[in-house]
């Protein structure tokens, strides 16, 4: 059974800098995809960033490209969410998503993946 523990998360003032974990267990990390979502209050689950488990690579969105770095440690079985110059408008509960299919069509949709973490808050406020 493939499950998803995330923490991390706190409240932060704008400009600082979070490290979210995502600790996996019941597969080893580097065969599935993983991506990062966040969702806002009254705002729909978006995707922030995926790891390919094809080749390892990893994408963002427009918004937080420059700023997040998403990575993984093998020997951890855990995907990092580093996240620098955080805004107010990176306010929002996070979560890890996981997949065990060797191709995902739209790495950024929800619906893509099939087994999530509980979630993890995260606060950017003075």
């Amino acid at each position: 059974q493939l499950q998803l523990v995330e923490s991390g998360g706190g409240l932060v003032q704008p400009g600082g800098s979070l490290k979210l974990a995502c600790v996996v267990s019941g597969f080893n990390v580097n065969v599935l995809a993983i991506g990062w979502f966040r969702q806002a209050p009254g705002k729909e689950r978006e995707g922030v960033a995926i790891i390919s488990n094809a080749d390892g690579s990893s994408d963002y969105i427009d918004s937080v490209q420059g700023r997040f770095t998403i990575s993984r440690e093998i020997a951890e079985n855990t995907v990092y969410l580093q996240m620098n110059s955080l805004k107010p408008e990176d306010t929002a509960v996070y979560y890890c998503a996981a997949d065990q299919r060797a191709t995902i069509l739209y790495p950024f949709s929800p619906l893509a993946y099939d087994y999530w973490g509980q979630g993890t808050q995260v606060t950017v406020s003075s």
